[in-house]
């Protein structure tokens, strides 16, 4: 029997891959051994054991970014989260690695290259991060979810989505989506969404814009975000909510999609098939921006700047999308085009392959 070791965490973005990844061995092999390694701080100490995986734990030890205390210690901190690899490696009789950045990842690499096993690396950002970077060197497959990003021997698998979203069939829950946000399945609908934290700046813009979105014939579900304070306007075809725990309904329901550009909010649009306009969030080393440039340059979505994004914007260049029904079908079959559903199947066919 294969012992598996995932390593990641920190945030979302490592963690749902992983977990992905973890569903489909276990689909796969009911008798498979799937452990997953995180840090105690991270989202994962708190994902994981919901999903029924056991995690290891390993020091929670962070790339120093300038000469101070933290730095000087890195290096013997650093060795003993190897260490702890190590140890859970030998102890679990480990097979492999299976990294997706973020801090487990680092010395889960370095413990693996010791042990004298094989390890696989999963970068889900067009920006590779610096984990994934010195990982990928000497790893013996790298995977990536979008094409164009800069690591070596870099091989396009694309991300591993929930089975949710990998198998949905939006025609067949086009009804019971619209039903789910009060809206009419026999309207187009435009989807606005800027996270689980919401986007300021695209509530703001539809705050003072929604209106020219039901004058234009469509309906609007805007998901806010759990922190947003914007009123409910309580208009009909007009569907407002702070948290979606179905996106799956959410992406049935809709013809249309403004959003953030994380790396797995590309992925999942692209899979599915739906036209998009991607409002980057504008902090941080401009990943999102990075994201959504395949899907940009193929024709199966459009970028605007978030200082851009305007209440003026929506009438300006949405509804000029939402009117142009070719315009429309046309990014839809590029989006299908370039859409990958089957990232969790393909990584796994490169673990397979550097087990062989």
């Amino acid at each position: 029997m294969t012992t598996y070791l995932l390593a990641g965490g920190g945030t979302a973005g490592h963690v749902n891959p992983l977990l992905a990844v973890a569903d489909g061995l276990r689909a796969r092999d009911a008798d498979a051994d799937v452990r997953v390694l995180g840090t105690a701080e991270g989202l994962e100490s708190r994902l994981v054991p919901q999903r029924g995986y056991e995690l290891l734990i390993v020091d929670k030890v962070p790339f120093p970014r300038r000469p101070d205390r933290a730095a000087a210690a890195f290096p013997v901190r650093f060795r003993r989260a190897v260490a702890q690899v190590r140890q859970h490696i030998a102890e679990h009789a480990v097979d492999v690695i299976v990294g997706f950045g973020g801090y487990a990842s680092a010395p889960a690499y370095l413990a693996a290259r010791g042990a004298g096993i094989p390890f696989v690396v999963h970068e889900a950002n067009a920006r590779p991060g610096l984990a994934n970077r010195l990982g990928a060197r000497r790893a013996a497959g790298v995977g990536v979810a979008f094409e164009g990003t800069p690591l070596p021997r870099a091989r396009l698998v694309g991300m591993p989505l929930r089975r949710e979203i990998e198998d949905l069939d939006r025609s067949a829950l086009r009804a019971e989506g619209a039903a789910h946000f009060g809206l009419d399945p026999d309207r187009p609908t435009l989807l606005v969404f800027g996270g689980s934290l919401g986007a300021l700046r695209l509530n703001t813009a539809f705050a003072g814009a929604w209106r020219e979105v039901l004058d234009a014939g469509w309906q609007l579900l805007h998901v806010t975000g759990e922190r947003s304070d914007l009123e409910d306007p309580g208009e009909p075809g007009y569907a407002l909510r702070r948290y979606v725990d179905r996106m799956d309904l959410a992406f049935a329901a809709c013809d249309f999609i403004v959003s953030r550009s994380g790396a797995a909010t590309v992925s999942e649009i692209s899979a599915l098939g739906i036209p998009a306009v991607y409002v980057p969030y504008a902090v941080g080393n401009g990943e999102q921006a990075l994201n959504a440039a395949s899907a940009v340059a193929h024709g199966a979505a459009i970028l605007i700047p978030d200082a851009e994004f305007t209440p003026d914007t929506v009438p300006g260049r949405i509804l000029p999308l939402l009117t142009d029904a070719d315009e429309r079908s046309r990014m839809a079959e590029k989006a299908a085009e370039i859409g990958i559903r089957t990232g969790t199947e393909n990584l796994i066919a490169m673990i397979d392959e550097a087990l062989a």
